[in-house]
């Protein structure tokens, strides 16, 4: 693992934020102020491909990277905003329906967080 590599896998797997790329960057950036965007792109790219890392993408917004152990996400349908939930797995219901094993699932629950919630309330 290259130095770049480890400290984007060290600023992912210690954050809760769902930094994106842009984010990554600005922090790498403080330890190793010749780093370009490129090389952010190229080490998320590795990490997650080699599943280091996981990719959570949403319409209308930038990728987001987060660490990969096992979790769900919840996901304000207003702001955007993206937080941490850990709902029952759904591996054997989803391997009993499908009849055989599956790579991986990723869900997202689309709700209003309370922050919108009570904006609302008060148009």
């Amino acid at each position: 693992m290259t130095k770049y590599e480890r400290e984007i896998y060290r600023l992912i797997n210690e954050s809760t934020a769902h930094m994106t790329a842009e984010q990554v960057y600005d922090e790498l950036r403080r330890s190793y102020p010749g780093v370009s965007l490129a090389t952010v792109y190229n080490n998320l790219r590795r990490l997650t491909d080699e599943g280091l890392i996981r990719r959570i993408s949403l319409d209308g917004s930038p990728d987001r990277y987060d660490r990969s152990v096992r979790h769900d996400h919840i996901v304000c349908a207003n702001c955007g905003r993206i937080a941490d939930m850990s709902f029952a797995d759904l591996s054997a219901a989803l391997r009993g329906q499908l009849g055989e094993d599956f790579l991986y699932y990723d869900l997202k629950v689309y709700y209003l967080c309370p922050e919108c919630r009570a904006e609302r309330k008060n148009l």
